[in-house]
C-alpha cells in the first residue's frame, strides 16, 4: 500500500512540475491550473462561500491537484509491479484524455486544455508522463527488499540476544 501511495505522490509530482514549467514557457501549453481554480470556485460558490484571492485560490489548487492525481496515480499499484509501466501509461492517457474531453461538459470550458491541436496532444502527454513515473516508481520499490521498521528491528534484537521471543 505505501508503495502504491509513494508511487502516486511521485506522478504527481512529476505531472506538476511539467505542468508549470511548461506553462511558464510554452505559450500554447495546457493550463490545467485555470480549471482547477474554475472548477473550485465554482464549488464555493455553490455552498454559499466566497472565492479566495489569487495567491490562495493558485495555492489550493495546487494541493489539490497533488492530492487528486497521487491517488488517482496510486492505482498504478493494482496487479503488482509486472505491467505497473503499462498500466502508469494507461491511467495517465486516460486521465488526459478526461483533461481534454470532460471540461466543456462541465461547464468548465475548453480552452484550457484544447486551445489548439498542440494544446491537446500537450494536454495528454504531461498526464501520460504522471502515469509513466507513477508506473516506473512502483516497479522501482517493488523491486527493493522490504525495509523492517523500527518496532520489529527491536523485536528481531531481542530475539537474536535472547535467543527467545520478548515482549517488546
Amino acid at each position: 500500500m505505501m508503495n502504491s501511495i509513494a508511487s502516486g505522490a511521485a506522478g504527481a509530482v512529476a505531472l506538476t512540475l511539467a505542468h508549470e514549467a511548461t506553462r511558464r514557457t510554452v505559450a500554447d501549453a495546457p493550463r490545467m491550473d485555470v480549471l482547477g481554480k474554475r472548477a473550485l470556485a465554482a464549488g464555493l460558490r455553490a455552498a454559499d462561500v466566497s472565492p479566495p484571492g489569487e495567491p490562495a485560490m493558485h495555492a489550493a489548487t495546487l494541493a489539490g491537484d497533488l492530492a487528486s492525481n497521487g491517488a488517482y496515480y496510486a492505482l498504478v499499484g493494482l496487479g503488482g509491479a509486472d505491467g505497473a509501466v503499462t498500466r502508469g501509461a494507461l491511467l495517465g492517457l486516460a486521465a488526459g484524455l478526461g483533461a481534454v474531453f470532460l471540461p466543456g461538459p462541465l461547464g468548465l470550458g475548453t480552452a484550457p486544455s484544447r486551445r489548439t491541436s498542440r494544446t491537446a496532444l500537450m494536454t495528454v502527454g504531461l498526464y501520460a508522463l504522471g502515469g509513466l513515473v507513477a508506473g516506473a516508481t512502483f516497479g522501482a520499490l517493488a523491486d527493493r527488499p522490504p525495509t523492517v521498521n523500527s518496532s520489529a528491528r527491536l523485536r528481531l534484537i531481542a530475539v537474536a540476544t535472547h535467543g527467545e521471543r520478548v515482549g517488546v
